[in-house]
């Protein structure tokens, strides 16, 4: 029996599957983005663009030369696919078959969100196989009667009910403007386009979360995906990866047990940098925000849609992982009129790390971040603990 790792050979072997304990992970250029998502399963996608939108900022965050158009392209190019992980995600093209038993949930489901009228949907997919792809706002219509949901136009639901269902793809976008297609002639011919079968999805699920992050857990797994059928199935497969010896089920002091590949419990505990990141609120090492609270002992949640007078931290607060040690977050926002990053609230939350340690780091990835956001200037505004804002501000100006 190979011996249980400590919380810190935990913490790093997670960060270097993530992509965060080197400077170039997955290569360099496009190539490296398909290569991350290719490796991650997914990249979140968000609307919100406080600062870089989270798609971008997550793989900014392990390739240096990222550019914003890289997904675009490789989106253009169908080795990539938006559809739905947990949440609204790229996905790279050659896990197709895996959304969809997802599409034929909601093309036999009665009741969905998106609950279009037939006739609207079979207009706009009329219209799309005669006319070409189209945006929603190529599309003239009026809204339902007022307060419906959101007041989205009729053929804006019959768009979202189409390509929740998988009749219609995203071929492309003009910022998140999406441009819909339809399936049959965004999909490759190369593509494997058969249903899985409930182990097979399992196995695919199972398998994508521990190449990501090296161990799991059951409620990892599964996190937002809502089936017995889907929990049993699971437990079969890491039963077998168990009887395998592919991975082993271990107990950290203080933690739940998790399931680790049986490669990594050889791991020292020298493989993190000590650089410092901002990572995204939505990015793929911190999303599941009980795992990073066992794992890290950092307890984040994103406040964006907490009422402002209950706010802790801030609007959009990013979080400052230095080494295999989350040290505090911040709130920022790239004001781009006038090329100015503000960082409306520093919190310093671990004091016992000495600043001269991360400082240097810290400046540089702010610099770094500024920039990436097109931002020329920086702002300091709050820190806490206030003690500290002298010793940034000098560090940020140099």
């Amino acid at each position: 029996m190979k011996n249980t790792p400590s919380l810190q050979t935990l913490q790093l072997i997670t960060l270097e599957r993530q992509g965060l304990t080197h400077t170039t992970p997955f290569g360099t250029g496009k190539d490296a983005v398909l290569t991350a998502l290719e490796h991650l399963g997914y990249i979140q996608i968000d609307t919100l663009s406080v600062v870089e939108r989270a798609h971008h900022h997550t793989l900014w965050a392990r390739i240096p030369d990222f550019q914003t158009n890289y997904l675009e392209e490789l989106v253009e190019e169908r080795k990539v696919f938006e559809y739905w992980f947990h949440a609204a995600s790229y996905l790279p093209m050659q896990d197709f078959r895996y959304v969809l038993p997802q599409m034929l949930h909601v093309k036999q489901s009665g009741s969905h969100y998106y609950n279009a009228e037939k006739k609207v949907m079979d207009y706009v997919v009329d219209t799309i196989r005669a006319e070409g792809p189209k945006m929603a706002r190529d599309f003239e219509s009026k809204k339902d009667k007022t307060g419906s949901w959101w007041n989205w136009k009729p053929t804006k639901l019959a768009l979202e009910r189409l390509f929740m269902q998988g009749d219609l793809m995203i071929s492309g976008r003009s910022g998140m403007q999406k441009t819909y297609d339809l399936a049959e002639k965004v999909l490759p011919s190369s593509i494997n386009t058969t249903e899985p079968t409930p182990l097979e999805l399992a196995e695919y699920l199972v398998k994508t979360t521990l190449r990501a992050y090296g161990f799991t857990s059951l409620k990892q797994i599964t996190h937002l995906r809502k089936g017995d059928l889907l929990k049993k199935n699971v437990n079969l497969v890491l039963q077998s990866l168990l009887e395998k010896g592919e991975i082993q089920k271990i107990s950290v002091e203080g933690l739940s047990s998790v399931f680790i590949q049986s490669d990594l419990l050889e791991r020292s505990d020298d493989i993190a940098g000590s650089d410092v990141r901002l990572l995204s609120p939505f990015d793929n090492s911190i999303i599941h925000r009980d795992r990073v609270k066992q794992i890290f002992d950092f307890d984040f949640r994103l406040e964006c849609y907490v009422p402002k007078e209950k706010r802790q931290y801030g609007y959009f607060c990013l979080p400052i992982l230095f080494g295999n040690t989350f040290i505090g977050r911040v709130d920022c926002k790239a004001h781009r009129k006038d090329k100015k990053f503000e960082l409306i609230h520093l919190h310093i939350e671990n004091t016992g790390i000495a600043p001269e340690l991360w400082l240097p780091s810290f400046a540089e990835a702010v610099k770094r971040f500024a920039s990436f956001n097109g931002c020329e200037s920086l702002l300091l505004t709050k820190v806490s603990p206030s003690k500290f804002k002298i010793m940034i501000n000098k560090a940020l100006s140099r």
